[in-house]
């Protein structure tokens, strides 16, 4: 079983989530020339091969779930990741376990790859199933924005979206999630 990040839930409400996610530290790396469906597959080989032990002592990690891919256009290495199309590409990243910081993190051997802690977060978050397809990570995007709007939540950043499944599972069992800052 994959650790999944933690977080507790505030409020649920019909069709969505309002959790608290702590603080985390993720190895992230930026992905250029390519669309929203091939922006996980193509960061996949070099932070797949930071947990593998390309890491300056060689270390194994735990791989984790959710991957979380965000658009680089809009974000510092220090804001929360976050997810649209953008003409200088996606962050795509990898949660490192909990209880990982970023000092604890070994250093990684390809440049493409660095290790951020992500601040705590007050998040809300719809869960659905199928493929990673822009289109439906839009469709739901839009719900989740508009439900956190009537509940009066003030959005604080883009939306990002997070996948937990490899791409062998079957699509109809896949999970995916669309995640917005709110304001506390």
């Amino acid at each position: 079983m994959t650790e999944q990040q933690p977080y507790e839930v505030i409020r649920a409400e019909e069709g969505w989530e309002l959790r608290r996610y702590p603080e985390h530290v993720v190895a992230e790396t930026i992905v250029t020339d390519v669309d929203f469906e091939d922006a996980g597959n193509r960061a996949f080989r070099p932070l797949f091969g930071y947990i593998s032990g390309a890491n300056r002592v060689t270390q194994k990690i735990a791989m984790t779930a959710p991957v979380v891919q965000s658009s680089s256009q809009k974000i510092a290495m220090t804001a929360p990741v976050v997810q649209s199309s953008g003409k200088d590409g996606y962050a795509v990243a990898f949660v490192l376990p909990a209880g990982m910081t970023e000092a604890d993190a070994p250093e990684p051997t390809a440049p493409e790859v660095h290790i951020r802690t992500v601040p705590a977060q007050l998040v809300a978050v719809t869960t659905f199933s199928g493929r990673w397809k822009e289109e439906s990570w839009r469709e739901h995007r839009a719900e989740l924005l508009a439900a956190v709007r009537a509940a009066g939540l003030t959005v604080t950043g883009e939306p990002r979206f997070a996948r937990f499944d490899p791409p062998y599972k079957p699509w109809f069992l896949r999970r995916n999630e669309v995640l917005i800052d709110v304001a506390e």
